[in-house]
């Protein structure tokens, strides 16, 4: 089975990862993947290259992310190039790694998708795990860990589909409101779960 793990930002979706990893769980990391699918040597890095030309380089002939993010920042037509040359390389990536876990004899494998619900990417997984916790909690979460401002905070909670509203899609929940020994405890009681089906 292939579990789509997401949350919303400072849910404690990082954490959950974690867990699953030191469970012995495989999880393909969608940021993980985004970050080599543009590495020399992979195809959409030659696409990048042929769309945004040379100026977007470094001096050892990486993408400069920050002048490549001037360019799609304020231009919503190169920002869809640019995804629409990043995300089925990512994809594609993702999924073959999921193939490779199962051949290894993996029955479960995790893919970490922090926009799984907002970009609609239900076809790539089995069942989605939504790491929950109440909209307070993640708020002060958020301030602490970032050193912001509540406005900050607030605005950057709200750039994002609601908590409640992902929970809603979610097959499984992990509630990550109290200790991480209690978040553990609730992670090992679903992979029990799914070592019963």
């Amino acid at each position: 089975m292939i579990l789509g793990l997401t949350g919303g930002i400072a849910t404690g979706k990082s954490t959950v990862s974690d867990i699953f990893r030191n469970e012995g769980i495989p999880v393909i990391d969608a940021d993980i993947a985004a970050r080599e699918a543009v590495e020399p040597g992979e195809k959409a890095y030659q696409d990048i290259i042929n769309h945004f030309g040379l100026s977007i380089l470094n001096e050892d002939g990486t993408i400069n992310r920050e002048k490549l993010g001037e360019i799609v920042f304020n231009n919503e037509k190169e920002r869809k190039v640019l995804n629409g040359i990043v995300h089925p390389a990512v994809r594609q990536k993702m999924k073959k790694e999921a193939e490779c876990c199962k051949k290894d004899g993996h029955s479960l494998v995790v893919m970490d998708i922090p926009l799984l619900i907002e970009s609609d990417l239900f076809h790539m997984v089995d069942d989605v795990l939504v790491v929950y916790v109440n909209e307070t909690i993640q708020l002060e979460r958020l301030m602490e860990r970032n050193s912001y401002s509540e406005e900050e905070a607030l605005k950057r909670i709200n750039a994002q589909l609601s908590i409640e509203k992902k929970r809603s899609y979610a097959s499984y929940v992990i509630d990550n409101s109290g200790s991480r020994e209690e978040t553990q405890q609730q992670v090992k009681r679903l992979l029990k779960k799914f070592e019963n089906n």
